[in-house]
């Protein structure tokens, strides 16, 4: 095993020199070894020529992969770099972040930045300061928060302050190029690259178990302790999601980031602002716990997947849809149901009235209907119902 490592090791080291003495270049721009043999004269035009032919592919590349420097441009103005001090009794937990990422967001012509709640959750308004891409440094003049979602909004005030442009989470496709924003072990101002790897990630352990309302894109692109709450933005400039974990080894970057939708975040953050609070989606049905993939095989499916509807609560909205009892829910709003907490997860972080597509299994065969979410609290006696 010692041999193996080492010969690549070396080959790659005597390759590096070889190329270093191949490509040395006097000032008249020709290799020494050129000019020992004394092929200067034949060389020359055609390494200008090289050279020449090198720069104009350069600039018909950088029109193309410059995108990145304009995104770049745009986003940066309106991130925000966080430093939250913990209150005295949490100053000397180990799982305490100080340092964190916001975006600053318009609402009904008022400035905010949005961010996670982890970020600033042991601190308080008059111990988290705010500086700006310019240099510039305020603080929050009041703080909402959801801990389900693990949203956080921030009321600044301050002249000049340039808000995102928010984009459409549910657009972002698997492979779209994306672009992370934040501080990095509090380097502030930076900017790294990747891909939306997947989406709808859920049943995420993260911390200490607070966050159950999951649906997260995952990226590659370096997202690092002191992301938390940055933007991430498409090729248009537009945010689509808020760097908020990372899955990692080492407590650095492997390549497998998360982020909340900004569809999702948003939609928190309106209703935080308007209402003081966040309501959740309900479909009225009480799942079967006892679903299991012995059932599964026995009602018709290859493998345990979805969630069996064991009982429909009267006049909730999947009473006033076509659903029936022992309909298996495989697809909610196209995300494919996981198990039963899934499904609640899903259904909660909706959008209250908004119109779902539900794919179930019923008698052998896959049919669709559509269900209209509800409020929860119009339904919070029945809380065992979902």
């Amino acid at each position: 095993m010692a041999t193996s490592v080492r010969f690549p090791l070396a080959t790659s080291v005597r390759f590096a020199l070889a190329v270093v003495t191949a490509v040395t270049c006097s000032p008249l721009g020709v290799s020494l070894q050129a000019q020992q043999a004394g092929f200067a004269d034949d060389l020359a035009p055609d390494r200008e020529q090289l050279f020449t032919d090198l720069a104009n592919d350069v600039e018909a590349l950088n029109r193309e992969l410059g995108i990145y420097k304009r995104v770049a441009r745009l986003v940066s103005p309106s991130v925000v770099h966080v430093e939250s001090t913990p209150l005295p009794q949490y100053r000397f937990r180990r799982d305490v972040e100080e340092a964190g990422s916001g975006v600053l967001v318009q609402y009904r012509s008022k400035d905010y930045v949005l961010t996670n709640r982890h970020v600033i959750k042991h601190s308080q308004e008059d111990l988290i300061w705010l500086e700006l891409n310019d240099g510039r440094q305020l603080q929050p003049t009041r703080i909402w928060s959801d801990v389900e979602t693990d949203i956080a909004v921030m009321s600044v005030e301050a002249k000049n302050l340039l808000p995102a442009r928010i984009g459409n989470s549910d657009e972002a496709e698997i492979g779209d190029i994306v672009l992370a924003f934040g501080s990095p072990f509090n380097l502030r101002r930076s900017v790294t690259r990747g891909i939306i790897s997947a989406k709808g990630r859920s049943n995420l352990d993260l911390g200490d178990g607070e966050v159950v309302y999951q649906k997260f894109l995952q990226t590659d692109a370096a997202i690092n302790p002191g992301n938390s709450g940055g933007p991430l933005a498409n090729l248009c400039g537009e945010v689509i999601g808020l760097n908020t974990a990372i899955a990692s080894n080492s407590g650095g970057n492997e390549g497998i980031g998360f982020s909340i939708p900004v569809n999702v975040a948003v939609r928190i953050m309106r209703q935080l602002i308007e209402q003081g609070r966040v309501d959740r989606g309900f479909l009225g049905v009480t799942l079967d716990g006892s679903f299991d993939s012995a059932s599964a095989r026995y009602v018709g499916l290859n493998q345990l997947q979805g969630a069996r509807v064991k009982d429909i609560t009267a006049n909730s909205p999947a009473a006033l849809s076509s659903l029936l009892v022992d309909d298996i829910i495989l697809k909610f709003d196209s995300l494919e149901i996981e198990d039963d907490q899934h499904l609640i997860n899903l259904v909660k972080r909706t959008e209250i009235g908004r119109k779902v597509e539900l794919v179930i299994f019923r008698n052998r065969q896959m049919k669709t209907e559509y269900v209209q979410i509800g409020r929860l609290e119009d339904f919070v006696g029945k809380i065992d119902n979902h």
